[in-house]
């Protein structure tokens, strides 16, 4: 790696308060003028027309928000096409041979995509669909890994007013044929399988299972063969392959679409209970990601860009596919897992396409650290501009050593808070323009209202913790949310004045306006009848050296209820006696007495989704000896049977 740190690097780290962008990253930033919050805040909503001036319309919009109460219409008389935003209009301004997706298989097997290549397989797909009988608003289910198939199909809907339903590759047939029946969906697009860690996933005997225990009956089914193993097709099943070669050269009409009209669908992963059915409309959504992923990522057409999220979730969606595609620049796709078939995996990607902007959760990033961190310094990554996180928030230790190892103190970081509801960016900073807080998201984007509120739904003092609630619409709102539903409001019992979304998250906000976001309001611990957030006592033990990771549950007691730590370590150190204890100091001097752990149960992972966030439900049901059920949505099943062991042998 060549050394890019700024000369004041060590002083910098050391305040440990705010961060400024280096001077050669705001030369070239999208936004630079530090007034730009206050111009969204004077001339709400119309600020929004910043973000629609990233698309091209149809028929231009009458009016960005005509009313400010619901149902919100957001650009409202304006017609477009997702598809011919991300495609078609790219090749009409001669960007044709630019790269527009680079994917790299499990085994070594490379695709790129050029705009042109895109824009004649997106089409002959779509003929293929609307020959098999898929007409504007039919609901297409796709049930894929990612392949470049997947971002091909998304698009081939959208071309043609079809919403899809992109259902999680790792996800089981039932959690499938749930999907299936929440959407309506009778077309379902899948594969033969995908490889994972070196071994072969067979997915289609999982869309055939889902296709008997949905509720209605499927019309078509079509399978990409990927791993050239197809089991006999049914009636009503084709090959990807064949139908696309069928319809070689064909050309299809971008259909015109309101900007009300519903672009896809997504179910929320549903690790607390049933999954949550959300749909993302044409107009505003497309327009909000295209607009952060140019602000916020400071993206253009010629950057290379990788995103480690995975499409199945909504991260995928609007930046892996519609945000930089939108944008005509270039998406690096990996299939599989960031440390396989080696650990360095991810930097061989950045260095080998010359990646601009990194796009990653913190929990890869604790990954990362925990693994030698001579695997990055033996890369080239000095063509890294920007730094971005997703999924959770980051703690102060791990946003230092991405900062340090990755962007080598020279690469702004953007600390993204959004959620599935959102659809896009809703707290970060503009890095072009503010300083970077380790471990505080940022303010609010330009144009977006946040605040953070006690139970009556009163302000907070500044840095006691809160609900993070959004208190004014926003393009990427969903359908839901425009026609005035606040979902989870009722649980929560807030009585917040006006128009408002309940995030569901804790945080709190500082002098300056920065959100320090806590974590789900529903990720708490009883302890002697105090209720205590997981995020606060998991960030204390992080802080601890030689800790990469912590999740904290309850022991079922009824009386005195009690705190079992599971905890992750840096690759050398050792978990013994006397780190436990200095766990249980740091948690007493940073929290109190009443938060330390009375179990430190040491592993080698913790239970993730795909997504990368942590089920402390099946940590739950370990530490009280309970069933923990169906693993399916799991990223490591084989870690719950691990610590069973530890917890029962221990």
């Amino acid at each position: 790696m060549s050394n890019r740190r700024g000369p004041d690097f060590e002083t910098r780290m050391a305040e440990d308060e705010e961060i400024p962008p280096s001077p050669q990253f705001v030369e070239q930033a999208t936004v630079t003028d530090d007034s730009v919050s206050d111009e969204f805040e004077e001339n709400w909503p119309d600020c929004w027309a910043r973000a629609a001036a990233t698309l091209d319309w149809f028929d231009p919009y009458e009016s960005v928000l005509p009313d400010d109460e619901p149902p919100f219409e957001w650009f409202a008389g304006g017609t477009l096409n997702a598809c011919y935003n991300c495609v078609d209009r790219h090749v009409e301004a001669g960007a044709e041979n630019r790269v527009a997706i680079k994917w790299e298989s499990h085994l070594g097997e490379t695709r790129t995509y050029t705009y042109q290549d895109l824009y004649r397989e997106v089409n002959e797909f779509a003929a293929a669909l609307r020959a098999q009988g898929v007409e504007a608003d039919d609901v297409v289910t796709l049930y894929m890994p990612m392949i470049p198939e997947l971002p091909i199909a998304m698009l081939a809907c959208a071309r043609i007013g079809a919403p899809h339903n992109v259902v999680f590759a790792g996800l089981s047939a039932d959690a499938l044929a749930t999907r299936l029946e929440s959407a309506d969906s009778v077309f379902l697009v899948t594969c033969d399988g995908y490889y994972r860690r070196g071994s072969a996933i067979f997915l289609k005997s999982k869309a055939d299972d889902a296709r008997l225990k949905a509720a209605h009956d499927l019309e078509e089914m079509v399978v990409v063969e990927h791993l050239g193993e197809t089991e006999h097709l049914g009636a009503g099943q084709h090959t990807y392959e064949e139908l696309v070669a069928a319809h070689a050269g064909a050309e299809v009409a971008p259909v015109e679409r309101a900007a009300d009209d519903v672009l896809f669908l997504i179910h929320t992963s549903g690790t607390t209970g049933e999954p949550k059915r959300v749909e993302h409309v044409t107009g505003g959504y497309l327009a909000h990601v295209a607009w952060t992923s140019q602000t916020v990522l400071d993206l253009d057409p010629e950057d290379t860009y990788l995103c480690t999220a995975n499409i199945g979730w909504i991260s995928g969606h609007s930046y892996v596919v519609y945000g930089p595609l939108a944008l005509g620049a270039t998406a690096v796709m990996y299939e599989g897992t960031p440390n396989y078939p080696e650990r360095d995996r991810i930097w061989d990607l950045i260095e080998e396409n010359a990646v601009d902007v990194f796009y990653t959760a913190p929990t890869a990033i604790r990954s990362f650290m925990k693994w030698d961190t001579s695997l990055p310094a033996s890369r080239d990554l000095s063509s890294l501009r920007l730094l971005g996180t997703v999924g959770e928030p980051i703690d102060p230790r791990a946003w230092h050593w991405y900062y340090e190892h990755i962007g080598n103190g020279n690469c702004p970081i953007v600390d993204t808070w959004w959620q599935t509801e959102t659809g896009g960016m809703m707290i970060t900073t503009l890095p072009g323009v503010e300083k970077m807080k380790p471990g505080s998201a940022g303010p609010p984007l330009p144009g977006v209202g946040a605040r953070v509120v006690d139970g009556r739904g009163e302000e907070v003092p500044v840095n006691e913790a809160g609900y993070l609630v959004l208190t004014r619409p926003w393009p990427g709102m969903p359908l839901a949310l425009r026609h005035g539903h606040r979902w989870g409001e009722e649980a929560a019992k807030l009585d917040v004045d006006g128009w408002h979304y309940f995030t569901g998250d804790g945080a709190k906000v500082d002098d300056d306006g920065y959100i320090t976001v806590l974590g789900r309001v529903d990720d708490v611990i009883n302890v002697s009848g105090h209720r205590l957030g997981t995020m606060e006592i998991e960030s204390a033990i992080v802080g601890v050296e030689g800790v990469v990771e912590a999740a904290v549950v309850s022991v079922d007691d009824a009386e005195a209820g009690g705190i079992h730590a599971y905890v992750t370590l840096e690759t050398g150190v050792s978990g013994d006696d006397d780190l436990r204890e200095r766990i249980a100091a740091h948690v007493r001097e940073r929290i109190g007495p009443i938060a330390t752990p009375d179990a430190v149960v040491f592993t080698p992972d913790l239970p993730k989704t795909r997504s990368g966030k942590i089920m402390r439900r099946f940590l739950e049901n370990i530490t009280n000896g309970e069933e923990f059920g169906d693993t399916s949505a799991l990223q490591n099943p084989e870690i719950v049977g691990e610590l069973e062991s530890i917890v029962r042998d221990g």
